[in-house]
C-alpha cells in the first residue's frame, strides 16, 4: 500500500470521499484535455478508484493537502518489474503552485526507496506544462509513440 508525504501534501489511496472532489476537475474536459480517464459516472469512478490497489495492475492515489484535507490531484503508479510508469494531475485549482513537481517528486524517491530502476511517464506533445516537469526533474526523451512523448528517469545514478 503506497502512502507517503511531502511537505505540503499526504499521499495515499483512494477513499470515498475523494470521489466527489475527483469528479470536479476530471470531468472539466477542458482542464482534461491530455488525460484519458475522464468524463466516467460516479460509479464508474467508485468501482475504479476504490478497488484494491495493484500497482502491477496500474493504480491512482489520491494527493491531499495535508492543512486543508481537500483532494488536490492525483498519481497513477503502475510496475512492470524495476520500471515503474507514472502519472500526475493537479486540480486547476491548484496549477502552478508547484504541487506537481513536490509529489511527483517524491513519488520518485517512494519508488527508488522500492526498487525502482527506471520510472517512465509519457506527455502529449502539445501539454507544454507536463514535458516542462518531466525534463525539470531530469527525465530524458526516449521516443514518440501515437502523438505521445515517452520520458525515462534513471534512478540508479
Amino acid at each position: 500500500m503506497m502512502t507517503f508525504t511531502t511537505t505540503r501534501c499526504l499521499i495515499r489511496p483512494f477513499e470515498q470521499q475523494d470521489i466527489e472532489p475527483f469528479m470536479d476537475y476530471r470531468n472539466d474536459l477542458d482542464w482534461m484535455q491530455y488525460q484519458s480517464f475522464k468524463g466516467l459516472s460516479y460509479e464508474d469512478y467508485q468501482r475504479s478508484l476504490l478497488k484494491p490497489p495493484s500497482i502491477v495492475d496500474g493504480m491512482q492515489l489520491a494527493i491531499i493537502h495535508q492543512e486543508t484535507n481537500d483532494l488536490i490531484g492525483d498519481l497513477y503508479v503502475q510496475q512492470d518489474g524495476t520500471t515503474y510508469w507514472i502519472g500526475y494531475t493537479i486540480s486547476p485549482r491548484y496549477a502552478r503552485q508547484g504541487y506537481a513537481f513536490e509529489v511527483v517528486s517524491g513519488l520518485i524517491g517512494d519508488l527508488s526507496d522500492q526498487g525502482a530502476k527506471t520510472i517512465k511517464a509519457g506527455a502529449l506533445l502539445t501539454n507544454k506544462a507536463s514535458i516542462a516537469l518531466l525534463k525539470k526533474l531530469n527525465f530524458e526523451f526516449l521516443v514518440t509513440e501515437d502523438d505521445e512523448q515517452i520520458y525515462a528517469l534513471d534512478v540508479t545514478k
